[in-house]
């Protein structure tokens, strides 16, 4: 699989404890996502961090959370991208969703 030079860079910030059909949401969009034969997805998880809702969700050990941060990147052509996104954007509930340009340098599986 190869991805064009000019490629789109999809981010969705979510947090650990949305679900979407009984699994983790973060978990449900990286497993659709190749389902879809998408070019790769990554999930960060977060430290601290605060949404549309402004409650601050934090890891310290006295105010553990159990809602933390969660971002999903996604790079891939734009069409594939945009493809993805009516499916994605009906499995996100509270959450923000962005796609910005991103210039493809390399791609490719690493040696065996």
């Amino acid at each position: 699989m190869t991805i064009p030079t000019e490629g789109k860079l999809l981010r969705i910030f979510i947090g650990e404890a949305d679900h979407w059909h009984g699994k983790p949401l973060y978990e449900a969009i990286v497993l659709e996502a190749r389902r879809r034969g998408l070019a790769g997805a990554t999930v960060i998880k977060g430290f601290m961090g605060f949404g549309a809702h402004s409650r601050v969700h934090t890891a310290k050990l006295l105010e553990l959370s159990q809602d933390l941060p969660i971002v999903i990147e996604i790079v891939d052509a734009a069409d594939r991208i945009e493809a993805f996104m009516p499916d994605l954007e009906a499995m996100v509930g509270d959450g923000l969703i962005t796609l910005e340009r991103a210039e493809v340098l390399l791609y490719r599986p690493g040696r065996a």
